[in-house]
C-alpha cells in the first residue's frame, strides 16, 4: 500500500469510474484495475463493487476511504510544512471561484502572482458558491472567493470586491437612450435570466411584484451567454458592472441604473479557521487584498 494507490482508490472512489479516475490521475484504465487490486490485496477486503454502469465503495471501501482522505491531506500538509521552513514560496494551492470570477478577475492577478512566484502550482476548482464553500469545509481546498455573507463558524472571511448589479441592454433597444430605468419598464422587456445561483435570487426577489407580468424569455448558465445574447438583442439581463465593460467600450451593449434601487454584491476571500495555510496560500491572499485597494471588482458570477 503506498499513497499513489490510495490516491487512484479516492480518485475512483470519488468519480465513481475507473476510466474517469484513469484520466484524473495520468493512468490507463488497466493500470487503475491493477492499483485496486494491489490496495484490496494489501487490506484483504473487497474495497469496491464494480457494475456495468458504476462503482460503488463496498462497507470496507467507505471505511479506507475516510482514512485515504486524511492520510493524503497529512502527507500534503507535512510537504508543505517542510517547504515552510525554507524561504521560497512553493507547492500548490487549490483556489475556488465561479465562472465569471475566473474570466473577469482572476486572470491578472494570478498572472502577477505566478511572476512572483513561479514555484507555485495553482488549480482552480470552478463552481458555484455554494459549492465551493462546501469543498472548503470538507478541506478539498485551500481557499475561495464567494459572495457574501457567509455564515459558517468555521471559515474566515475577509470581504474584498464589491460591485452593482445594473440592467444590460442592446443598444437599439427602447429603454438604451436612457441612464436609469425604473424597475416597472424593465419587467415589461423580454428578460433573460441565469440559470441558478445569487444573481437568480436576487432577480426572483426584486421582480415578486411583478412575477404575474414578467416574461422571462431564456434561463442561460453563464455570464459569457448571457452577455451574447443582449449583445444579439434577444432580451435584457442584469450584470455585475466590471463583468459587461468590454462589451460596453464595444458599444454592444448598454448598462443602465435601476430607478431608486441599488443592487449591490460583495464577494469574499474565505478559508478554514482551524487549518494553518500554507504559506503559498497566504501569499496568494496577500496579492488579492492588495488588489482590492486599487480595482473596482466584481461580484460572484458564472450563474451566481
Amino acid at each position: 500500500m503506498d499513497f499513489d494507490q490510495l490516491t487512484t482508490f479516492v480518485q475512483v472512489a470519488k468519480l465513481g469510474s475507473f476510466s474517469r479516475a484513469g484520466q484524473k490521475v495520468f493512468r490507463s484504465q488497466s493500470a487503475v484495475s491493477a492499483q485496486i487490486r494491489q490496495l484490496e490485496q494489501a487490506y484483504g477486503a473487497r474495497l469496491l463493487d464494480r457494475t456495468a454502469k458504476s462503482v460503488h465503495l463496498t462497507p470496507a471501501g467507505e471505511v479506507l476511504f475516510e482514512y485515504a482522505e486524511r492520510l493524503l491531506r497529512l502527507r500534503d500538509e507535512s510537504v508543505q510544512a517542510v517547504a515552510d521552513r525554507s524561504d521560497r514560496v512553493q507547492g500548490p494551492v487549490v483556489f475556488g471561484a465561479n465562472e465569471a470570477t475566473c474570466l473577469y478577475l482572476l486572470p491578472d492577478i494570478f498572472a502577477e502572482f505566478q511572476r512572483r512566484y513561479p514555484s507555485v502550482q495553482i488549480s482552480i476548482y470552478r463552481n458555484f458558491s455554494h459549492k465551493i464553500l462546501q469543498r472548503l469545509e470538507d478541506g478539498s481546498i485551500d481557499v475561495g472567493i464567494v459572495t457574501l455573507p457567509v455564515k459558517s463558524p468555521n471559515l474566515r472571511v475577509h470581504p474584498v470586491f464589491r460591485d452593482r448589479l445594473m440592467v444590460m441592454v442592446h443598444p437599439k433597444n427602447p429603454l438604451a437612450g436612457r441612464s436609469r430605468v425604473p424597475l416597472a419598464q424593465v419587467a415589461e422587456q423580454p428578460l433573460i435570466f441565469p440559470k441558478t445561483g445569487y444573481t437568480r435570487q436576487v432577480l426572483d426577489k426584486l421582480f415578486r411584484p411583478y412575477r404575474s407580468r414578467i416574461h422571462v424569455t431564456m434561463e442561460l448558465p453563464s455570464v459569457g451567454m448571457i452577455k451574447r445574447f443582449v449583445a444579439a438583442n434577444a432580451g435584457v439581463s442584469f450584470i455585475s458592472e466590471r463583468f459587461a465593460r468590454d462589451y460596453v467600450k464595444a458599444g454592444e451593449v448598454k448598462l443602465l441604473s435601476l430607478d431608486g434601487v441599488d443592487l449591490w454584491r460583495e464577494l469574499g476571500l474565505v478559508y478554514r479557521r482551524d487549518r494553518s495555510l500554507p504559506r503559498a496560500a497566504q501569499a496568494l491572499i496577500s496579492l488579492i487584498r492588495e488588489h482590492r485597494k486599487t480595482a473596482s471588482a466584481p461580484a460572484d458570477g458564472s450563474s451566481d
